[in-house]
C-alpha cells in the first residue's frame, strides 16, 4: 500500500506539472498573439502613412529618388528592428554602386523586400510579380516608383516588361529581382527562373548574387507571426555579362544559382 500511495502521488505530481506546463505555454502563445497584433496593426498603418507620403513627394518632384531611399531609411527599418531583430550586412566593399546592377537573393520571407532596400545603398527597383500591383498602397507605390511587374503566363506583356527593365537599368538604375519566382516554404533554393539574368545581359550589367539569411525565421511564409531573430544579408561578386547573349539567360541562372548556394554553407 505504501509504494501505491508513493506512486499516486508522483503521478498526480507529474500531472500537476504537465499542466502548468501547458498553461505556460497557452499563455506564452497568448503573449505572441497580441504582440503580433499589435505589430500587424502598426504595420500596416505604418506602411500606409509613409506609402503616402512617398506618392506625395513623387508627384511633388516628379522623381522617385527620395521616395525610394525613403523604403531604406525609414520605412524597412522599422520593420525589420520592429521585430526586435538584430540587421547586418556584409559584402558591400565588392560592389562598385556607381554602376547599375542586377541583384538576385534567395526568398524565403516577405521581410526579404525590407532586407534589401536596407543592404543596398542605391535607390532599388523590384521585379515582383503582377499580383502586387493590385494590393492597395503596396500596389500604387510599386507603380509610382517605376517598379517592374510580371504577370504569369502572359509571354508578351513579359517580354516588354522585362523590356522595360533592360532600359531601366540602361540609364543607370539598379534592379532587384528574386529568380525562384515564389517564397521557398522549405528554405531550399528553387530553380532560378532566365528573366532577370536575360535583362541583365540585354543591359550589360553585372549581376550581384545576394544571400539573405534569417528571415525565414523571422517572419516564416503563411500569416503574420514575428519572432525576434538575426538577419544577415551577404553580397557576393558581382558577376559580368557584356561576354554573354541573352539566349545564355538560363546557364548564367544556373551559373549564379550555385554561387548562391556556396555562400550559404560559408
Amino acid at each position: 500500500m505504501p509504494d501505491k500511495l508513493v506512486m499516486m502521488l508522483r503521478l498526480e505530481k507529474g500531472l500537476a506539472g504537465n499542466r502548468q506546463h501547458g498553461s505556460m505555454l497557452t499563455l506564452k502563445k497568448l503573449g505572441w498573439l497580441a504582440f503580433n497584433t499589435i505589430q500587424l496593426v502598426l504595420t500596416l498603418s505604418w506602411s500606409m502613412f509613409w506609402i503616402s507620403i512617398a506618392l506625395i513627394i513623387r508627384v511633388v518632384t516628379g522623381d522617385a529618388h527620395v521616395p525610394l531611399r525613403m523604403a531604406a531609411w525609414i520605412w524597412s527599418p522599422f520593420l525589420v528592428y520592429g521585430s526586435l531583430s538584430r540587421f547586418e550586412v556584409q559584402g558591400r566593399e565588392q560592389v562598385d554602386f556607381a554602376r547599375p546592377h542586377v541583384f538576385v537573393a534567395n526568398h524565403s520571407s516577405m521581410i526579404d523586400i525590407c532586407a534589401l532596400f536596407m543592404a543596398i545603398p542605391v535607390p532599388l527597383r523590384f521585379i515582383l510579380k503582377a499580383e502586387l500591383g493590385k494590393v492597395p498602397f503596396l500596389g500604387w507605390y510599386t507603380r509610382a516608383m517605376g517598379m517592374v511587374l510580371i504577370k504569369r503566363g502572359g509571354a508578351r506583356d513579359t517580354a516588354r516588361q522585362l523590356q522595360r527593365a533592360a532600359d531601366l537599368l540602361g540609364q543607370g538604375h539598379s534592379m532587384a529581382a528574386f529568380p525562384e519566382g515564389t517564397r521557398s516554404t522549405t528554405g531550399q533554393l528553387r530553380r532560378f527562373k532566365p528573366g532577370a539574368f536575360r535583362v541583365a545581359i540585354s543591359a550589360g550589367v553585372p549581376v550581384v548574387p545576394v544571400v539573405i539569411e534569417g528571415t525565414r525565421q523571422v517572419m516564416p511564409p503563411g500569416g503574420f507571426h514575428i519572432r525576434p531573430g538575426r538577419i544577415r544579408v551577404r553580397l557576393g561578386e558581382p558577376i559580368e555579362t557584356r561576354a554573354l547573349q541573352p539566349s545564355d539567360g538560363q546557364q548564367l541562372a544556373d551559373r549564379v544559382r550555385r554561387v548562391i548556394e556556396q555562400m550559404r554553407l560559408q
